[in-house]
């Protein structure tokens, strides 16, 4: 089963663009990370540069508007995200207990749908939707 584990520093939402990382809360993380990969669980993993660089595309009035981050009205933002398979939902929260999180950090856990989820109708509908997953997603950068 895949989860996603979502990062959510409080007060992240009003950090400015160059934000700086304490190097040692960095190597209790990459501790963390290495022993995610070393279970054999990790998928993917990625930090994200804070709001304040970002924008957001809405479409409340049927056309795309685009707002340009930080996002005044917003109370939690993510930082980052760690991509895992486990047996199990009690799995994927062991792990997240046992991140080197602050106390101004929450992990939310999240099991990623698979198309066996879903109706034969669905799935119809998103035929070759595993391939897209496959993509080219590295091909951007």
């Amino acid at each position: 089963m895949r989860f996603m584990m979502l990062m959510i520093p409080l007060g992240y939402e009003t950090s400015p663009p160059d934000v700086q990382l304490d190097p040692e809360r960095v190597k209790a993380m990459m501790k963390y990370n290495e022993a995610l990969k070393e279970a054999g669980v990790l998928i993917a993993l990625d930090g994200l540069h804070p709001p304040s660089m970002g924008a957001r595309v809405s479409f409340v009035t049927g056309k795309p508007v685009v707002t340009d981050g930080p996002f005044t009205e917003a109370k939690e933002v993510l930082g980052g995200y760690w991509m895992i398979n486990v047996k199990s939902r009690d799995e994927a929260i062991e792990w997240a207990k046992k991140c080197p999180a602050s106390e101004n950090e929450i992990i939310e856990i999240r099991q990623v749908q698979e198309i066996e989820d879903f109706s034969e109708e669905v799935q119809q509908a998103a035929k070759g939707f595993d391939e897209l997953q496959k993509g080219n997603a590295h091909k951007a950068r």
